[in-house]
């Protein structure tokens, strides 16, 4: 049995929404609704959805508060899901998202601890100092830009996520906290397609996707 995790505490300051973003209407629906359909077409009965102040799950869904960072939320969801071998956790901004990824980050866990959407790099890469001169060009053969859904083993979330607030400040994806803890990640190749949704442009190009999904 697998669980979900969706986290949908963000507030959307820089969407420009005048609610949190999970809960801007998209495409004829609140976005974090997306996903939940998504979800359930992959088989995913049971989601807890970690919540902002004042919000409410969708129907069928458990709702819990937020946490005071991302990985904060995923430890109040996991707190709240009945157990299950398998846990997904995955970000509302990505509307996008398709049953298809829920189902192939779960069946990479057969050989990893957790199992990671993400999309080969397609730009150059440069790193460069705090003055703006490059100090080196990437490998991009060998870099990922990283998304969600995230599956995990459900004992190697727990380790993971069993550190102080300062360490899940830091994280900035909950893989991270797995490698920390020495687990295997794996990656499960996505497309760009799965972007989060973090600026007005961002929805505009959301909307206009899923409604061609919709009429397709």
């Amino acid at each position: 049995m697998a669980v979900a995790l969706l986290v949908a505490a963000g507030s959307g300051e820089r969407l420009g929404a005048d609610r949190p973003k999970a809960f801007v209407v998209l495409a004829g629906r609140p976005m974090l609704e997306w996903s939940v359909e998504a979800l359930r077409a992959a088989g995913v009965e049971e989601i807890v959805v970690a919540l902002p102040p004042g919000g409410s799950a969708p129907p069928g869904c458990v709702g819990v508060a937020g946490g005071a960072t991302r990985s904060g939320s995923v430890r109040s969801a996991l707190g709240a899901a009945s157990a299950g071998e398998d846990v997904v956790v995955h970000d509302a901004a990505r509307p996008l998202v398709t049953p298809a990824h829920f189902t192939a980050a779960f069946a990479a866990l057969a050989h990893a601890d957790a199992a990671i959407a993400a999309a080969p790099m397609t730009d150059t890469v440069k790193e460069a100092g705090e003055d703006r001169r490059v100090t080196a060009t990437l490998d991009r053969s060998r870099l990922w830009a990283i998304q969600t859904p995230q599956a995990f083993r459900r004992a190697a979330l727990e380790r993971a996520l069993a550190v102080d607030d300062a360490v899940l400040a830091a994280a900035t994806d909950d893989a991270w906290l797995v490698e920390r803890a020495g687990g295997t990640v794996r990656v499960v190749e996505s497309t760009p397609e799965n972007f989060k949704v973090t600026t007005a442009h961002d929805l505009r190009v959301a909307e206009l996707l899923l409604g061609e999904r919709r009429r397709g």
